[in-house]
């Protein structure tokens, strides 16, 4: 008699209203609710009383009076207006191409239409020539100082009647702008990007495997890890090469150069080393740091290594000389990351002191300081196309503009501690973390779609998932990431997605940009 129902999850029962109350509101999701005029114009009224009462006994423009149609034209705020010259027309209007406001209350006359910047003394003659009624209203406010009329040079002055409301101009020429309702900025829809999958694992480290990069042919990779050795393995195969003996502790950071047939690796060993790879022998040490070196990169353009140490500081090495020509100190914690670049700042560290330093390598000394963040700033990563980069941090991914580090957005959701971070020229940022997650974001919008949490080795433990480096190979077809299961994972993009396949689950939310 009755139709058995279909038995489903709270969760799915859940989801399903959601998606159609989505589908319900989704019409209307962009669209402002309509304005009250009545509330609006109280609204208006209060902030204008307690935001420009300061301001709201000077007269109006004389061009913004002959539009409204004369002084006695109704305020649509409700604000009881009145000329203090009745019966004679305003001559407190300030026009021209005047290089400098001459002084409130002053007419313009041939003699004040002069296109240079006054001297002191006449600036301050020309600021106190007030006419008497004005000078009295003037004598409850403190007058602009003379570096005041310098600062605000170019700038159109206007005096109003007292009692007028005032019409604020601001940097775009609209008046009344500062009163008008703004609609809150929505985030643009992201760029779709194919999902990434796991297709080889490669294992031979018996050790956490702690750092990885790729050589500019693409033939092959160098991996270094907790057991002390490098191993180098062919790309297209997974097959080990070689594996390189001589750190006495972890090997923290390894890097090949485009220039020379060199490999450089770096270590807990306070070692930094330069490897020959015509016949795999260490031909140069690098000796300097008080402890451990935990990172490590090669300056795109000149002969010259950067290494980063547990000694709070960053120095700059000559590759071939050997010489340190800069030790760069300012940090206060361990400097976990540093990265190379050609354009200025040549340099950019990040540190457990929760600060990122903007570098001037010519004279080694900081250029920037960036503190927004709240942790350890573990990761620092350079986009290849734009003049940006990003860090992460257990509080949050944060992108940032060159060269003075403007903050553009947070990256928030990937809530571990994040030890890498990689990204390729279509936008696609990775995020690994200490937990074995991984993250894949879109660069433009910081939509996060998708996430990753591969399975341990067999034979490892569950808390042996974490990720410490992650590395795009030069074709950026192959992600490659190193981590705490031993292994090497090898992800590639899922050739058969298509946006109907793995639609983006996006909509068009408030952003919400805090700065912290």
């Amino acid at each position: 008699l009755f139709q058995e129902v279909q038995k489903h999850s709270v969760h799915t029962l859940v989801f399903r209203s959601l998606k159609r109350t989505h589908d319900m509101f989704v019409a209307d999701n962009a669209k402002p609710i309509p304005l009250d005029e009545e509330s609006h114009k109280v609204k208006m009224t209060v902030k204008l009383r307690t935001e420009y009462g300061s301001v709201l006994h000077m007269p109006t423009l004389k061009e913004n009076l002959r539009e409204k149609g004369g002084p006695n034209t109704g305020d649509p705020y409700g604000h009881k207006q009145y000329s203090g010259n009745q019966g004679q027309e305003l001559e407190y209007l300030i026009t021209g191409t005047h290089p400098y406001p001459p002084g409130p209350g002053v007419a313009l006359t041939a003699d004040t239409k002069v296109q240079r910047m006054p001297s002191e003394s006449a600036a301050q003659s020309l600021a106190v020539a007030l006419p008497a009624s004005q000078s009295r209203l003037d004598a409850n406010r403190t007058a602009a100082g003379v570096g005041d009329i310098y600062r605000h040079a170019g700038i159109s002055e206007r005096s109003q009647p007292p009692g007028v409301s005032v019409a604020m101009v601001e940097a775009g020429g609209n008046k009344n702008s500062a009163l008008m309702a703004k609609k809150a900025p929505t985030m643009p829809k992201p760029q779709w990007h194919p999902p990434w999958k796991l297709y080889r694992v490669i294992s031979g480290h018996l050790g956490w495997v702690r750092c990885i990069a790729v050589e500019p042919g693409n033939q092959w990779f160098v991996t270094g890890s907790a057991d002390r050795t490098i191993k180098i393995w062919d790309l297209a195969s997974g097959k080990l090469k070689l594996s390189l003996t001589g750190h006495i502790s972890t090997v923290r950071g390894v890097i090949v150069s485009a220039r020379s047939p060199y490999l450089f690796s770096c270590g807990e060993d306070k070692q930094v080393k330069c490897w020959d790879l015509e016949y795999n022998k260490v031909i140069r040490h690098y000796h300097g740091h008080l402890s451990a070196v935990y990172g490590l990169d090669l300056h795109p353009t000149i002969d010259v290594l950067v290494t980063c140490s547990r000694d709070s500081t960053a120095r700059i090495w000559d590759v071939r000389t050997k010489a340190s020509v800069h030790t760069l100190s300012g940090h206060t914690n361990a400097v976990a990351t540093v990265k190379c670049q050609a354009a200025e700042p040549q340099i950019i560290t990040g540190s457990h002191d929760t600060t990122i330093r903007l570098w001037d390598l010519v004279a080694g000394k900081t250029r920037v300081t960036l503190t927004n963040h709240k942790k350890s700033v573990r990761a620092v990563v350079l986009h290849p196309r734009h003049y940006t980069f990003a860090s992460g941090s257990p509080d949050n991914i944060k992108q940032w503009k060159f060269p003075d580090g403007n903050f553009i957005q947070n990256l928030s959701g990937h809530n571990a501690i994040i030890n890498t971070l990689a990204v390729n020229s279509d936008g696609v940022l990775v995020s690994g973390a200490d937990n074995g997650t991984m993250h894949l974001w879109d660069w433009r919008t910081g939509y996060n779609f998708q996430r990753v949490h591969a399975a341990v080795q067999p034979g490892s433990l569950d808390s042996e998932s974490g990720i410490f480096a992650c590395v795009f190979d030069q074709s950026e077809s192959r992600l490659l990431t190193a981590e705490a299961d031993k292994t090497i994972k090898v992800y590639k993009e899922d050739d058969t997605a298509t946006e109907e396949t793995h639609p983006v689950s996006w909509k068009p939310e408030i952003i919400k940009r805090k700065r912290f």
